[in-house]
């Protein structure tokens, strides 16, 4: 069975954030970050990188590479928490979570179906 979280805003559609690990935020984070048009993380990111290669440049190398992948690791972890940041920041609020066993789709249902006034919310927009 797969997790999301709901977050709404006045006027636009409903977003489902999957719960669990992110595997393409693992492997090509600075892209998963653009993709979710997460400009302050990517800067953060970015920074952190920067700031971590100036300080790592005497460890061996062998170190720096476990380094780097226990950063991606925590990123392939977290990307998740970090986009629902995102959201909160942008103005929308959390309103639960929504179980399905099948895709977001099934979800979205599922969620509608027990939260029927949400419907209203999306109509707003069109």
């Amino acid at each position: 069975m797969r997790v999301w979280t709901v977050h709404v805003r006045q006027g636009q559609e409903t977003i489902l954030v999957r719960e669990g690990f992110a595997a393409l935020a693992f492997l090509f984070p600075m892209l998963w970050f653009l993709v979710n048009r997460m400009w302050l993380v990517l800067v953060l990111y970015v920074a952190l990188g920067a700031i971590f290669g100036a300080a790592a440049q005497a460890l061996p190398e062998a170190a720096i590479a476990l380094a780097a992948f226990a950063v991606q690791l925590l990123v392939g972890f977290h990307a998740r928490d970090l986009r629902r940041w995102t959201l909160e920041r942008r103005g929308w609020r959390m309103i639960g979570v929504v179980a399905a066993k099948g895709g977001e789709d099934e979800a979205l249902a599922r969620l509608y179906a027990g939260r029927p006034d949400l419907l209203a919310w999306s109509a707003a927009r069109a």
